[in-house]
């Protein structure tokens, strides 16, 4: 029986519950560790999505899978619509992902994390039938400030004013990808410099929204699961998040409308992507980044880092612990 804080009904996820998830984060990450820079992403995403499952499947709650990463014929991949946990306690939406960065960890560079965000059911946006999203995100100084819809070149000039910093000082964080080439000249014309991400999405989300951070905004079009994902993070940071919905072609396009979602431009609010302030966002690192440590074996011990979300008391917490080699590898 899950234990209830006194800011929590029965049915919302607790302190407690954000505690069981950390286990599962981690056991996703330290099952991933073999394949570190072994070239082969699919075994370290088979590896993390079974451990993840495996833990999942004792957490004392009653969650719904809204993102996945695969369809129920794929299985062992954890999919839409799967039923975790024991079935008793909070009734909860879940997105997951074993391995944020699965080309990342298999060519052993930073940033990969194993990430499980939740929310109330009922709360979360499916978005899956439409896979990319166009995002902005910056700090709580965003925050009625930026305005996706705005030329990137004058949200760069009003975040720093915000910010009280000179535009030269911004740092805007980009995936480095051909479709972004002419945000990045228009984010270095209007004079703020640029993080090229490789991949690690949701960790270029949240570093952008944290007050200690290295840089300042995150832009441009990546997965839209990743951004439903990045929302219940700035929950708890406070920050600023909008998306629009991308889609590849006018099949696509037309798979979102069937499902219910807003295309031609609409700009989903971080209300929209996340309903209420009840999330729990929880994310363990694979290998090493700004947001968290990654694994790292030495003689008989595996340590880990953790970081916890709560939308309901702002805070971030972060969780270091070490693990015994031989009952994981």
């Amino acid at each position: 029986m899950v234990s209830i804080s006194a800011d929590m009904s029965p049915l919302h996820p607790d302190r407690n519950l954000a505690l069981e998830l950390v286990r599962a984060t981690e056991a996703a990450a330290i099952r991933s560790v073999p394949f570190i820079g072994r070239g082969r992403k699919e075994d370290a995403d088979g590896a993390a999505v079974d451990a993840m499952r495996a833990f999942l499947s004792t957490v004392a709650f009653d969650g719904r899978i809204v993102i996945g990463e695969g369809e129920k014929d794929n299985a062992p991949m954890l999919f839409n619509g799967e039923h975790v946990g024991t079935g008793k306690g909070p009734q909860c939406d879940i997105a997951v992902d074993p391995i944020d960065g699965t080309s990342l960890t298999a060519a052993g560079r930073n940033n990969a994390l194993s990430v499980i965000a939740v929310s109330d059911r009922g709360t979360m946006l499916d978005a899956s039938s439409v896979f990319y999203m166009d995002k902005i995100v910056t700090g709580p100084a965003g925050v009625g400030v930026v305005d996706i819809r705005l030329p990137i070149g004058e949200n760069i000039r009003l975040l720093a004013k915000a910010l009280g910093k000179p535009v030269d000082e911004l740092v805007v964080s980009v995936l480095h990808r051909e479709r972004h080439e002419r945000l990045i000249e228009e984010i270095r014309e209007a004079g703020a410099g640029t993080r090229l991400m490789s991949d690690g999405d949701v960790a270029g989300g949240i570093n952008a929204a944290r007050h200690n951070a290295r840089t300042d905004m995150c832009v441009g079009i990546g997965g839209s699961p990743e951004g439903i994902v990045t929302a219940c993070a700035i929950k708890a940071l406070g920050g600023h998040i909008q998306g629009r919905l991308w889609a590849r072609d006018d099949d696509e396009k037309q798979r979102g409308i069937d499902a219910g979602l807003k295309l031609d431009d609409h700009v989903y609010e971080a209300d929209e992507l996340v309903k209420g302030d009840n999330t729990i966002f929880v994310a363990t690192g694979v290998t090493d980044g700004q947001l968290v440590a990654g694994v790292r074996r030495e003689g008989g011990f595996v340590y880990t880092e953790s970081v916890v979300l709560r939308g309901a008391s702002g805070t971030l917490r972060r969780i270091t612990s070490e693990h015994l080699t031989s009952k994981w590898l």
